[in-house]
């Protein structure tokens, strides 16, 4: 015996209420609530059980086997490769390359293992007519058309293969359900299906989903807990470049970033990515910084403009570094430097936008401030490396070393950064300038002194 219960859910945030509302009582988003129907079964399904659990020191610690994808930019986002049996969730904008990225893949793997390719979206001739402008090659790719649930878990089990990809969840429904394809439920239904068949079946599986127009990703925070691991690609319409970066990973870092180049004939990988947001200029107002993103250090310009202001309150903008990280560098500066900035405009942009997120970038910030406010360019050839405290000094930066390695290789001959341990400065000694400081007074003195 059977019946059917409604219930109304949040397509924003996946939050279940037992009547309708015009406004998200969870997420506070307005028309977001749909009513679902659930069918709401009174027999109980025996469930039958084959593991049985073990002690923890008879699990075999062998090390995992990853598989690479193709990219050393996707294997360093996801750790080292794939990992079987791993679920991995790629988000990112409409157009910015998610089947493409996922499609050259899938080709590079399939000249070495079996590989699954499920489109729920595009019929095979679409499909096809982007593998010929991608000018791939393949050995055991199979491409598979459909957005039922049933008949792609039945072609998984029946192909068995190696990698497959879900493209993308979004599309994909189950007919057992009464809501419609890319609502909260059937995506969280879907999903946990997969989930499921991946783990017991050994199966790496890469799901696609959309993002929302704030750019998180589509359906519930529950979706991103199902799985392994979370990707962004991220991007813009004008720049050719595009990200990848991890947010969640249970194999390797999270934040790790990888850098590719949007071409006619597909994605192209970024080998010295230094190299996109850095000029070398020896300009005022132009700094050079060394940021880690994951385990990756990168060095970045940082762009400031400093001028009078024609309004009651100035104007305080930034691009790719956090408006209120310029609030507190500015209040540093006026009572340690003692400059008065109140009367100024103060504009911060980093070279290509890039999001800068690792606070050792405020001593770049600052010296850009003061070098376009008094005109006079920063020592030539110089990155600056450091944390501002709130009493003015410059405090300790994570992977200081592998960051001064990532100057040392762009050829950077001065580096100022914190105090650092006296073996640390010995190791490189001979192969850089570095001047240590212990506050942003020593550093302005050095760095801005004609």
């Amino acid at each position: 015996m059977s019946s059917k219960l409604s219930t109304f859910i949040c397509q924003n945030c996946g939050s279940e209420t037992s009547q309708y509302f015009g406004k998200c009582l969870n997420c506070n988003s307005w028309n977001s609530i749909v009513e679902e129907i659930k069918s709401k079964s009174s027999k109980f399904q025996e469930i039958k059980n084959s593991k049985k659990s073990i002690p923890f020191n008879e699990i075999s610690s062998k090390k995992i086997s990853r598989f690479t994808s193709g990219f050393r930019e996707f294997d360093r986002v996801l750790g080292g490769g794939i990992v079987p049996g791993s679920v991995v969730l790629l988000g990112g904008e409409p157009g910015i390359g998610k089947s493409t990225i996922v499609l050259q893949s899938a080709g590079k793997i399939s000249l070495n293992e079996k590989v699954l390719y499920i489109s729920a979206e595009e019929s095979l001739e679409q499909v096809k007519i982007r593998w010929e402008r991608l000018n791939q090659n393949s050995n055991d790719l199979k491409i598979f058309a459909e957005s039922n649930l049933s008949l792609i878990i039945e072609e998984i089990k029946r192909v068995n293969p190696c990698f497959a990809i879900i493209d993308s969840i979004q599309a994909i429904h189950n007919h057992e359900m009464q809501s419609s394809p890319g609502s909260v439920s059937q995506v969280r239904a879907c999903s946990s299906e997969l989930q499921n068949l991946a783990k017991d079946n050994n199966i790496a599986l890469l799901i696609i989903g959309h993002v929302t127009k704030d750019g998180a990703l589509a359906g519930p925070k529950t979706l991103e807990h199902l799985v392994d691991t979370v990707i962004n690609f991220e991007g813009d319409n004008i720049s050719s470049h595009r990200l990848l970066r991890s947010i969640k990973n249970r194999f390797g870092s999270t934040f790790e970033i990888g850098i590719f180049e949007m071409l006619e004939e597909g994605l192209q990988e970024i080998k010295n990515p230094s190299s996109i947001f850095t000029n070398k200029e020896h300009i005022s107002g132009v700094t050079t910084t060394i940021t880690n993103e994951g385990t990756r250090p990168l060095a970045i310009d940082i762009q400031a403009l400093v001028n009078k202001t024609f309004y009651s309150n100035p104007r305080r903008t930034t691009t790719g570094i956090s408006i209120n990280r310029l609030h507190q560098i500015l209040a540093v500066i006026e009572k340690h430097v003692g400059i008065k900035l109140s009367e100024f405009d103060c504009y911060i942009a980093t070279g290509g936008g890039f999001e800068i997120n690792d606070p050792s970038s405020d001593l770049g910030v600052a010296i850009s401030i003061l070098s376009s406010l008094k005109n006079i360019p920063p020592l030539a050839n110089t990155s600056f490396i450091g944390e501002l405290g709130l009493s003015g000094q410059v405090r300790k930066s994570n992977n200081l070393r592998t960051k001064i390695e990532e100057a040392v290789r762009l050829g950077i001959k001065n580096i100022v950064v914190p105090k650092l341990e006296e073996e640390l400065n010995n190791n490189f000694q001979n192969l850089i300038n570095i001047k240590e400081i212990s506050n942003i007074k020593e550093a302005v003195d050095y760095s801005l002194s004609k």
